[in-house]
């Protein structure tokens, strides 16, 4: 199911061209900073509950930390259909594959991203170690002289959270 377009219009599938000005238009609109773009991916990826929001988001994320562990082939197929959004029958035309072939094998590559989550928790460790770095960041901001002895103890305690998360 292709996305919808920038301008929030439910079209038909888009060409290689169209899915590279769209990427460059996302990123563009994400300020152009990769890890502005990977905390917007975590924002939406994740509300204060951490349930899941957003299956792209979530493709795209579990693909940054496991996609060097599909073969060749599942990360070709993958990448053109979650990160350039291209459609089943392009895929599966450029391929010489059938659509059903294309839609199999994305399943299978969505299923074994999981896995590999659910098994390694990467993400999820990377999501909390981001947090409580950012909570280091807040008592710096901060920082008064009167109170150097409570912002060092809260750092090495959240440090120390940090280093049991790894």
């Amino acid at each position: 199911m292709p996305l919808a377009n920038i301008d929030g219009s439910k079209g038909g599938s888009l060409g290689a061209a169209a899915c590279s000005r769209r990427r460059k238009q996302l990123i563009k609109r994400f300020t152009g900073c990769q890890e502005k773009i990977l905390d917007t991916f975590i924002f939406l990826l994740y509300d204060n509950t951490g349930e899941k929001m957003n299956e792209i988001l979530e493709q795209a994320l579990l693909y940054d930390f496991y996609g060097e562990l599909l073969t060749k082939h599942q990360k070709e197929i993958y990448e053109q259909f979650v990160l350039e959004d291209l459609s089943l029958g392009e895929i599966a035309k450029e391929a010489g594959i059938s659509r059903q072939g294309v839609h199999d094998l994305i399943k299978r590559c969505n299923q074994t991203l999981k896995d590999y989550e659910d098994k390694l928790q990467l993400v999820a460790k990377f999501v909390a170690v981001k947090d409580k770095v950012k909570q280091i960041d807040d008592l710096l901001d901060g920082y008064q002289e009167s109170d150097i002895h409570d912002i060092i103890e809260k750092i090495r305690r959240i440090s120390g959270e940090i280093i049991e998360e790894l």
